[in-house]
């Protein structure tokens, strides 16, 4: 009997998920009142709960540095490649370049949508808290112009920020998710879109725009955001366009083939299709748009810096991400833990006795430690860590059910933000918002968007399964 067998065998089900519950409140103590960051706090309830569980010390290290390994060899290409193709995009100007066609597209009077699909798109590479950042200057100079509330048009720019930061590849909490449960990045993005796109335009730009309209005026901060451009011309929004969709269609693309495949339909070994399924791969995807996006946006554009500039984009991209990648890995960490121990089996037939469907007990889950502790990278990393025995143990949730699984998952993870949210003060800040006024906007936004994103991807997983 090796050790992890040994472990799921030694206690009893109550027992193994009186230790969840422990390991899972000491995290949101450590995290919440002592401050800890999230990697050493997950660090340190993975080792407590293996120690707990009866893991023993011989195999202790290999459950730990094997859960956190696997997880970032899927997870830290995705995200750095994703950094660096956002990073090249808000630097060259897209996202004035973006705004300003949209909202000439749009007309004056129906700017916030403009600006909201914008944001829609610029969003896909970029995290929600940079992305914001650089199109706040856009969002200062439409309120200005227009004479109206910066809450009409900083508000959807928001919400779609937030639906895009919480549902779509190559953003760390769907990557993360999907990893854990073992879901198809290409499947993850595809039913993104089906819950993502009716999910915006009814919680993240119609709400918004409704709940801006009935609160008071607020006149535009007196600060300007920095946009951190370059000098060069604004490239074309086709290009703009371009190297943002392209990943998309790679990674589609490669999602249809294999489906082709797999079913009979296309012959299996055809070197044409391999090579088609490789580019279409996702970190593969992802790095031929940035060189992509690196010749388009910089070096054409910027020839006497060169690999200079390419260069310092790298550096300036990477670093940032770094917590975020090791935050994933910890919760890989812990996840492995929560396998090996027999907690995750545990839970699986806990909640099947209660007649809770796992997609509802995972969003549950997200949700609980969302607002608990406020990150949503924690929560939904957490959660995915969880639910993952239980998923993986159920060979029918394969393919679809998987990727509706890890949508709701990250749907409880990004809704009810409040004042232990980064994300609530830094675009409170920035529109000159008071703590009440945020509450009765971001807030109930973002419930909107979680509890629709979960209803969708529901309504999916029942229909696919």
């Amino acid at each position: 009997m090796n050790p992890q067998d040994a472990a799921q065998t030694a206690l009893s089900t109550p027992l193994l998920l009186s230790v969840c519950a422990v390991a899972i409140a000491v995290l949101l103590l450590l995290i919440i009142r002592i401050k800890l960051h999230p990697f050493f706090a997950l660090v340190v309830v993975s080792i407590g709960t293996a120690l707990a569980t009866g893991i023993e010390m011989t195999s202790l290290m290999n459950t730990l540095v094997g859960g956190f390994g696997k997880t970032l060899g899927n997870v830290a290409l995705l995200i750095g490649f994703g950094a660096v193709l956002g990073r090249i995009v808000s630097i060259s100007g897209g996202a004035h370049v973006l705004s300003s066609t949209l909202i000439r597209l749009c007309g004056r009077e129906r700017a916030p949508l403009g600006l909201s699909i914008a944001a829609l798109l610029f969003c896909f590479p970029i995290f929600l808290d940079a992305a914001y950042v650089v199109m706040l200057p856009i969002i200062y100079a439409v309120a200005r112009e227009l004479k109206g509330s910066v809450l009409l048009f900083g508000l959807p720019v928001a919400g779609a920020g937030l639906v895009m930061h919480a549902l779509m590849p190559p953003h760390p909490g769907p990557v993360a998710a999907a990893v854990f449960l073992n879901a198809d990045i290409g499947q993850v993005l595809f039913v993104g879109l089906l819950v993502g796109l009716p999910t915006w335009y009814i919680m993240g730009y119609r709400l918004s725009v409704f709940l801006a309209h009935r609160t008071p005026f607020q006149p535009v901060p007196d600060m300007m955001g920095n946009t951190d451009g370059d000098d060069a011309p604004p490239p074309a929004f086709g290009t703009i366009l371009l190297v943002l969709i392209l990943p998309l269609v790679l990674i589609f693309m490669n999602t249809g083939l294999a489906t082709l495949v797999s079913s009979g339909t296309l012959p299996e070994g055809n070197p044409l299709l391999n090579a088609l399924m490789l580019i279409g791969q996702t970190p593969m995807a992802l790095l031929i748009s940035t060189c992509i996006a690196m010749w388009l946006l910089i070096l054409r554009r910027r020839p006497r810096e060169g690999m200079d500039a390419i260069n310092d984009i790298v550096e300036h991209a990477l670093a940032p991400v770094c917590s975020i990648i090791l935050i994933t890995g910890a919760g890989g960490m812990f996840g492995a833990v929560l396998t090996a121990s027999g907690i995750g089996s545990a839970l699986a037939g806990s909640l099947e006795d209660m007649g809770m469907s796992l997609i509802v007990a995972g969003y549950v889950i997200a949700s609980v430690i969302r607002i608990a502790q406020g990150s949503a990278t924690v929560a939904g990393t957490t959660a995915a860590g969880i639910m993952a025995p239980a998923v993986l143990a159920s060979p029918e949730l394969a393919g679809m059910p998987a990727a509706c699984i890890t949508t709701a998952i990250v749907a409880g993870a990004i809704g009810y933000s409040h004042v232990n949210d980064s994300g609530f003060w830094l675009v409170g800040r920035f529109l000159g918002a008071s703590t009440r006024t945020m509450l009765t906007t971001w807030s109930v936004m973002s419930v909107g968007i979680s509890l629709m994103a979960f209803g969708l991807a529901w309504l999916l997983f029942t229909f696919v399964t």
